[in-house]
């Protein structure tokens, strides 16, 4: 999750797709350059453990966007394969 975070500040849209789970990636991802991302916070975790093959994060993360302070909250499903984390998708 920090990794996606940080991608995400940095504007590494490969990286994005690639930690992205093949079904339910999308064939590209326009990251928006005026939001900047400043701080990630991790509100709860299940699972994601070193004997896990799914986890979720909540987290929320805080940006700034024209002079202005936001957030987006979400609950994050992921899935290891092949030793690898992948993002699925926003919990419901």
């Amino acid at each position: 999750m920090r990794s996606r975070f940080s991608a995400f500040a940095l504007g590494l849209d490969e990286f994005l797709l690639a930690t992205w789970h093949p079904e339910t990636r999308p064939d590209e991802l326009e990251l928006d350059e005026a939001i900047v991302w400043g701080a990630l916070d991790i509100i709860r975790t299940e699972a994601g453990g070193p004997f896990d093959t799914r986890g979720v994060v909540e987290f929320e993360a805080h940006y700034r966007l024209l002079n202005q302070s936001g957030s987006q909250r979400e609950v994050s499903q992921f899935v290891r394969e092949a030793g690898r984390w992948y993002y699925v998708d926003a919990a419901e």
